[in-house]
């Protein structure tokens, strides 16, 4: 999957928890957020009264803006590693639970578990 490609399947999926998400979708979207949100905060106006955070507030918008469709692929990342969308509570330790994360989200795709049919 492509730069591109990720970028638009993301956003095409914008509220959906469902299904999966392979490594370079979202890999390639976590990339093209923070590059945006970079840019953005790079915008602050340096004035002789002092810096007015203009870049900082369009960052924010737009952090506020992917929220929805971020947790979307991260949650779809996690269901294509064989994980439950209740990991994304590692997040609530600081810095360990990031890299807890970072591990699944970079670990490669498990395959879908088959249902095999009761014998009597």
């Amino acid at each position: 999957m492509s730069f591109g490609d990720a970028i638009v399947t993301v956003f095409r999926k914008y509220a959906d928890f469902s299904g999966r998400a392979t490594r370079p979708e979202f890999w390639w979207f976590a990339l093209f957020s923070t590059i945006v949100s970079s840019a953005l905060g790079a915008f602050n106006l340096v004035t002789p009264e002092g810096v007015i955070a203009v870049g900082s507030s369009l960052a924010g918008v737009w952090s506020i803006a992917v929220l929805v469709p971020s947790l979307a692929v991260a949650v779809r990342r996690l269901r294509d590693t064989g994980r439950s969308w209740t990991n994304l509570f590692w997040l609530l330790l600081p810095l360990a639970g990031l890299i807890v994360l970072i591990v699944f989200w970079a670990e490669p795709t498990r395959p879908e578990p088959t249902t095999t049919p009761a014998v009597a």
